[in-house]
C-alpha cells in the first residue's frame, strides 16, 4: 500500500485532541459538499434555461438555411430547384419572402413582416408545435397570424366581413407629390385562419401569408426569393449537404444553421453560463481555504507524530504528500457528495417540478454528464492547489522544532 496514502485516510477518519481542530474539519467538508453542489445545481439550472430558450427558435428555425449575401432578395431558376431536390441527405426544402409591412384592422395598426412560404414549409418546420389557434391553412385569401399581432389589431380567426389589409410600399422612386399617397403602397384583405404563439417579439414580428400572393403584394417576380429552408434526412452529414446546396446556388447565398441563424442568442447564453460559473469557482475558492487552513492545523497537531515518522525514516518529501493526499481525499469525497446531493435535487425537479415560474410552468433544468465532469475537475483542481499550499508548510525547521 501506499504510505502517504495509508497514513492520510487514517489522519482523514481519527479525530484530534484538540476541539479547535476537529470544529474546523466539520466545518471544511461540509461547506465543500454544499460549494459543489451549488455549482452543478447552478449549471443544471442554466443548462435547462438554454434549452428552454432555444427550444422556441428551434421549433421556429429550420435546420439551414440559405439567405442573399448581399441585398434582401436573390433569384433561383427551376433548374437549380430540380438539382436541390437530387442532393443526398435532404429531405425537403421550402422557399420564402420577406418584407416589412403594415396591417391594419378597423383603425388599429401595426409594423409586422410578412412571409410568404409555399406548400413545403410545413414539411421543413414543425408549425404544429407553434401553432396556438385555429389551423395552418394559407392560400390566397387565407393568411396565419401571430398572436401578438392578433392581439394588438383585435382580429380573431375567420373574421371574413371584416378582413386584416397588410399594406406593402411599391418598390421605385418618387415623392408623394409625384405620385400621391394611394399610389406608394399596394394593398391586400386577408383573413386570419390560425394563430401561432412562440415568444413575444416573434409573436408581434410575423404573418404566414402564400408565397405567390406576397410576391404579388411586393411586385417581385415568382423566381426572386428572401430564403430557401432546408430540412435534412435523419443521420445527414451537414457538412456534405452545404457543400452540395452551395455548389448550386453559388456564392450569391449565404448557408446558415440554427446556430448561426441565433448567434447572438448562442453568444449571450454562454457568456451569462461563463458568468455564473466563474462567480461560483470564486465561491469555492473561498470556501477551500478553510482546505489550507484545516491542514495546516492537522500539520500542527500531528507534528509529534511527524517527528516520529521522520525519525524512522520518513523523508519530508514523503511527509507533504501525506497532507497533501489528505487534503486531496477531503476535497474529492466533498465535491463527490456534492454532486450526488445536486444530482439528486436536479431530478426531483425534472420529475416533480416542485420549483415554479409560474403555476403551470416548472423552473426548467436539464442534467448532463458534462456538468459532472465541470465540478469534479474544478473541484479537484481547486484542491490540488490548497492541499499544495499546505502541505508546503512542512519543513525540516518545523520538524526539529
Amino acid at each position: 500500500m501506499n504510505f502517504p496514502l495509508y497514513i492520510a485516510k487514517r489522519y482523514v477518519r481519527s479525530k484530534s485532541t484538540q476541539n479547535a481542530v476537529n470544529i474546523i474539519n466539520f466545518i471544511t467538508f461540509p461547506v465543500i459538499v454544499i460549494g459543489s453542489a451549488a455549482l452543478f445545481i447552478v449549471l443544471s439550472g442554466f443548462a435547462g434555461l438554454k434549452t428552454f430558450s432555444l427550444s422556441f427558435t428551434n421549433s421556429f428555425d429550420p435546420e439551414l438555411k440559405a439567405q442573399p449575401a448581399f441585398g434582401k432578395f436573390f433569384s433561383i431558376t427551376d433548374e437549380q430547384e430540380k438539382r436541390l431536390g437530387n442532393i443526398n441527405g435532404l429531405a425537403n426544402y421550402s422557399k420564402e419572402i420577406e418584407e416589412k409591412v403594415y396591417p391594419e384592422h378597423r383603425g388599429k395598426n401595426h409594423i409586422a413582416y410578412i412571409k410568404g412560404i409555399d406548400s413545403n414549409y410545413t414539411k421543413v418546420v414543425n408549425t404544429d408545435s407553434i401553432l396556438y389557434l385555429g389551423d395552418w391553412t394559407i392560400n390566397d385569401q387565407q393568411v396565419v397570424s401571430g398572436m401578438g399581432i392578433a392581439n394588438i389589431l383585435s382580429v380573431t380567426i375567420n373574421q371574413f366581413r371584416s378582413p386584416m389589409q397588410i399594406y406593402a410600399f411599391k418598390p421605385g422612386k418618387g415623392s408623394i407629390s409625384q405620385q400621391g399617397v394611394s399610389s406608394l403602397y399596394n394593398r391586400l384583405p386577408v383573413i386570419i385562419g390560425g394563430v401561432y404563439a412562440v415568444e413575444a417579439d416573434l409573436d408581434n414580428k410575423y404573418v404566414f401569408a402564400d408565397l405567390a400572393l406576397s410576391q404579388a403584394l411586393l411586385e417581385k417576380t415568382e423566381n426572386d426569393i428572401y430564403g430557401i429552408n432546408f430540412k435534412l434526412q435523419e443521420g445527414a452529414e451537414e457538412q456534405s449537404v452545404r457543400e452540395e446546396i452551395k455548389k448550386i446556388l453559388g456564392d450569391g447565398v449565404i448557408l446558415k444553421n440554427r446556430r448561426e441563424l441565433n448567434s447572438t442568442l448562442y453568444k449571450m447564453l454562454n457568456t451569462e453560463n461563463m458568468a455564473t460559473y466563474l462567480i461560483f469557482t470564486l465561491v469555492l475558492v473561498i470556501a477551500l481555504f478553510n482546505v489550507v487552513g484545516a491542514i495546516i492545523m492537522m500539520i500542527l497537531d500531528k507534528q509529534q507524530n511527524s517527528k516520529t515518522l521522520y525519525s524512522l525514516g520518513t523523508t519530508i518529501r514523503e511527509l507533504r504528500n501525506i497532507y497533501f493526499v489528505q487534503g486531496i481525499l477531503v476535497t474529492g469525497f466533498g465535491g463527490l457528495i456534492g454532486v450526488l446531493l445536486g444530482s439528486l435535487l436536479v431530478w426531483s425537479q425534472i420529475f416533480f417540478g416542485w420549483l415554479k415560474i409560474t403555476p403551470s410552468l416548472a423552473y426548467p433544468v436539464e442534467f448532463q454528464i458534462i456538468n459532472v465532469l465541470i465540478v469534479m475537475v474544478t473541484i479537484l483542481i481547486l484542491g490540488v492547489i490548497a492541499s499544495k499550499i499546505a502541505s508546503s508548510r512542512i519543513n525540516k525547521k518545523l520538524i526539529a522544532t
